[in-house]
């Protein structure tokens, strides 16, 4: 069934309606909305510039006149006072008060502790003193032999091993210690960068090709040269460097050194030592 459109009151006929006729829907009367956004008087914003004005004259008035001292600037001369009183202070590190501190933080004493403290510490003979110094260079070249040591006297065996001296292992220790170091440097040689002979010595251990590769400890290149040369001789009983040992031991001479290694034997003491001929050809040697 279609809707039947009719006409009401409501709805009158479009048809009958001109153009100049009154709109149905009367247009509401914009002047008597209230305005949105007003635009501010004039004398509005003339009170609000003096008052801001007002504002900031008080504020420069009362930091220039009532408080300058706080924005005083800071002159050399007080900083040099500052520091002067800062040196004559008595300093908090003194050798009392590190003492002190030393004493707060040291650890209980254990009866272990007091029996190491009671041991006596290990003496070296000139073979393990020999292997101790040589241990130490070895491991790093940063290791240095100090300026107090009296190379005419043996060693402090706590300057140049990394154990306790006076442990109840201790001589198990120092023997491990030999052992490691011959057997991790089996050829080992002191000599001089500006020496003749030092080349020629190093010219025949290359030409042998080693592995491992021999140590070179260049005296003449180290801070401490002054202790470690006269206490190399003293070891080695020798009087002039470049120092050959193979093994631990001393071969002796350069002239003695060419002369064995014209022979073979010196490949021979080499390789007794464990060391092996022409087993690094591309290798070059260690240099500390």
């Amino acid at each position: 069934m279609a809707h039947r459109r009719t006409f009401s009151a409501r709805f009158p006929d479009m048809r009958n309606v001109s153009l100049d006729d009154p709109p149905l829907t009367p247009i509401p009367n914009i002047t008597e909305l209230p305005m949105l956004s007003s635009r501010k008087p004039r004398a509005y914003w003339i009170r609000t510039t003096f008052l801001a004005l007002f504002v900031l004259v008080a504020v420069s008035v009362y930091v220039l006149l009532v408080s300058p001292p706080a924005l005083r600037p800071i002159a050399f001369l007080d900083v040099d006072h500052s520091r002067a009183d800062e040196a004559a202070r008595p300093s908090r590190w003194t050798p009392e008060a590190l003492r002190l501190a030393a004493l707060k933080h040291r650890r209980p004493l254990t009866s272990t502790t007091l029996a190491n403290n009671a041991r006596p510490q290990i003496s070296l003979n000139q073979t393990q003193e020999l292997a101790a110094v040589s241990s130490f260079i070895a491991s790093l070249p940063q290791n240095m032999i100090p300026s107090t040591v009296d190379p005419s006297q043996s060693i402090d065996p706590q300057l140049v091993l990394d154990f306790d001296t006076r442990g109840p292992r201790a001589e198990e220790e120092l023997q491990a210690v030999v052992h490691d170091v011959w057997a991790r440097n089996p050829v080992m040689l002191y000599s001089k960068v500006h020496s003749p002979i030092s080349r020629e010595i190093k010219q025949v251990l290359a030409d042998l090709y080693l592995r491992p590769a021999p140590t070179i400890v260049d005296v003449d290149q180290r801070p401490d040269e002054n202790v470690l040369v006269p206490l190399l001789y003293r070891l080695t009983s020798t009087n002039e460097l470049p120092i050959l040992l193979v093994g631990g031991r001393t071969v002796g001479s350069p002239r003695e050194i060419r002369y064995l290694a014209a022979k073979g034997e010196l490949q021979r003491l080499i390789t007794d030592a464990g060391g092996v001929i022409d087993g690094a050809r591309k290798k070059k040697a260690k240099k500390l």
